[in-house]
């Protein structure tokens, strides 16, 4: 019999037909990142890839989001083998990730490691639980993160924050996150505050989410000056889609706030 799989890919409707996909971190007892949560991860960014939803959440079950890697990941690699982990994890988990036309919410309601840590920094909007705690502690193994966690944290925190908590290693609670513009938002029930955002986000006019977010790209690729210049036709394009043009006579007859999208 084959193990379980270590996430759970789940697709729901909302109450306005918006599709809403949530990947579950379950891997008791600790959601650690060995290769079968890996392969796991991988194989559901695929799939959402394929045929992407309205909106994303990312979420764990157990006591903890995860306790990191596991380190027999680790063991033995050759210097061109960790080369091709770290490029292989770029390619199949954090830039398909980033790359969804559509938001992505991650919900931390505990200890967030390493791994875990650094795909959190990936989505779009990161919310926390006050208990949550948040490490990149590569440290206690003589690395560095690798997969995109402190260039990521640099760009929300700023660059001597993202060294002083890489460097140290220590863990920083969700309101000092919060504080350093790392957290969006904390919630006594982040699963649920996580949930009906998601929702929310689905629901609203998914082309013009997914334009905000080339824009973004094309600022954090090559500063205001490269996004002013995609920006253009960028936003133009959403001038062919149904949900803007239906918005714009929605408006204009019954006043903002009216419209429902289709995500077309």
């Amino acid at each position: 019999m084959s193990a379980p799989k270590a996430t759970l890919l789940e697709h729901e409707v909302t109450d306005s037909g918006a599709e809403v996909a949530t990947v579950t971190l379950a891997h008791p007892p600790l959601n650690l990142f060995d290769r079968s949560m890996l392969d796991a991860l991988i194989a559901d960014i695929a799939e959402l890839s394929a045929r992407p939803p309205r909106a994303v959440l990312l979420r764990a079950e157990g006591k903890v989001v995860s306790g990191g890697v596991d380190v027999h990941v680790f063991d033995g690699l050759t210097v061109e083998q960790g080369a091709e982990l770290w490029r292989t994890l770029f390619a199949q988990i954090i830039h398909p990730l980033e790359a969804l036309p559509c938001p992505v919410v991650f919900a931390a309601h505990g200890l967030t490691l390493t791994a875990a840590f650094e795909i959190a920094l990936a989505c779009d909007i990161l919310l926390a639980a006050p208990k949550a705690k948040f490490g990149l502690v590569e440290t206690v193994v003589g690395l560095t993160p690798s997969m995109g966690g402190p260039q990521r944290l640099a760009e929300r925190a700023g660059s001597g924050r993202a060294r002083e908590f890489v460097l140290t290693g220590d863990l920083y609670d969700a309101a000092t996150m919060a504080d350093w513009g790392v957290v969006n938002a904390v919630h006594d029930d982040v699963d649920t505050a996580a949930r009906q955002l998601t929702h929310r986000l689905a629901q609203g006019p998914t082309m013009a989410h997914a334009a905000t977010k080339k824009i973004i790209e094309a600022w954090r690729s090559g500063g205001v000056s490269h996004a002013d210049s995609v920006t253009p036709e960028v936003s133009a394009g959403l001038f062919a889609t149904d949900d803007l043009r239906g918005a714009v006579r929605s408006f204009l007859a019954v006043g903002p706030g009216k419209a429902s999208y289709s995500g077309r």
